[in-house]
């Protein structure tokens, strides 16, 4: 059999051993170090953001964000519904309730529109949402300017899952700077990874104090171990953070190696009836983390998303379908829902394509040709 083609696997440059063998020779293996340090400060200077926290994950940086937010239980938060579960899961470890919100066609993001109705809904209803979950979704940004002209407008602070899109921008901006605080993600799959790990960036510091503060037990400046708040072991460590330093010396790298991906499988899928891209509109700069196709099967004699899939998997390609959207999973199937039927349609036609910085040429040839097979043995049955 060929070898596996996987969706997103960890790429290394070359730096991150350097980084890993000085704090071996310096015994800097415990949690905290000059790594740490070393990474907060890259990542704030990548993405132009004053402060940065390192932690174990994006969804312990979104649940510490929301709590330093005040949100309580009973409280509602508006997430975006096209996303990952670990953008809704904070909200409910607060045992708020959370609101879910469907998306707008250009980016797959969540509606401003939309966005507006539930906040004016819910405050009729008598209360206003904690905060906002946008989510840049597969490295797109999410309509960031508009988004916040709504928030500014009912005085509800956001917080940007941006764990799918370091590198990204909206009109030179980075992704993560819009909001008041904003979370990323390293996970192994990510852009780039630190083989687990996260990190809450804001603009401001007090915010970053208190999360580092949250994030190691939330132990008192006192001579013994003293706690006068309920802390988190949510810290990342400083083997974890040497990894993303060397992973950050090659972040553009990456990028630019995952939109070429992209602009492969747009140039190749041009020729194919039924299979369709979503582009950047202006000022738009998606980091492609993941390369998407959507399968109109009106098109395709029938042909859906999960019939290429099989395809794909038979032969050593790993792929996956859209996010399950969160307003359609069976643990939030009571949580209030704004929809317009974009997020469904998404879902039911979406597949996630490999996109690793790692793909040699061959490999995509590969996953183009198979999804080429699957659309002709259509026609021939047809």
């Amino acid at each position: 059999m060929s070898n596996k083609i996987w969706l997103s696997s960890p790429h290394m440059g070359g730096m991150e051993q350097k980084y890993v063998e000085e704090a071996f020779r310096t015994n800097w293996v415990a949690p905290l170090g000059p790594h740490v340090d070393g990474f907060e400060l890259d990542l704030a200077t990548y993405t132009n953001a004053k402060y940065a926290a390192a932690l174990s994950s994006g969804t312990s940086a979104l649940h510490l964000a929301l709590i330093m937010l005040g949100v309580k239980p009973g409280d509602e938060v508006i997430c975006q519904s096209m996303t990952f579960s670990a953008s809704a899961n904070p909200i409910a470890y607060l045992n708020a309730i959370p609101i879910f919100v469907d998306s707008e066609k250009d980016t797959w993001n969540i509606c401003p529109k939309l966005l507006r109705e539930a906040i004016v809904d819910r405050i009729k209803k008598g209360k206003k949402p904690k905060a906002i979950i946008p989510v840049h979704l597969y490295g797109m940004p999410a309509k960031m300017e508009e988004i916040m002209e709504v928030a500014n407008e009912f005085g509800i602070p956001v917080v940007e899952d941006a764990a799918e899109a370091l590198g990204s921008t909206l009109n030179g901006k980075a992704m993560g700077t819009f909001g008041l605080m904003s979370i990323l993600s390293f996970n192994g799959n990510k852009i780039i990874t630190t083989s687990g790990g996260g990190a809450l960036i804001s603009n401001n510091e007090e915010y970053i104090k208190k999360a580092r503060f949250l994030a190691t037990q939330a132990r008192d400046n006192a001579p013994h171990y003293q706690h006068s708040e309920i802390g988190y072991n949510y810290r990342m460590s400083n083997i974890c953070a040497a990894i993303g330093r060397g992973q950050m010396e090659v972040l553009d790298e990456r990028v630019a190696k995952r939109r070429e991906n992209f602009s492969f499988y747009k140039s190749s899928f041009a020729k194919m009836d039924g299979v369709s891209v979503v582009e950047e509109p202006l000022g738009f700069y998606s980091n492609r983390w993941l390369s998407t196709i959507l399968i109109d099967k009106s098109m395709t004699y029938g042909i859906d998303r999960m019939i290429i899939a099989e395809e794909l998997l038979k032969n050593n390609i790993e792929c996956r379908p859209l996010w399950k959207p969160m307003h359609m999973q069976p643990v939030f199937s009571n949580a209030p829902y704004y929809g317009n039927g974009v997020s469904e349609e998404l879902f039911e036609k979406g597949l996630c394509l490999p996109s690793g910085s790692n793909l040699s040429q061959e490999d995509l040839n590969r996953v183009v040709a198979g999804v080429s097979k699957a659309l002709k043995s259509s026609k021939l049955t047809a």
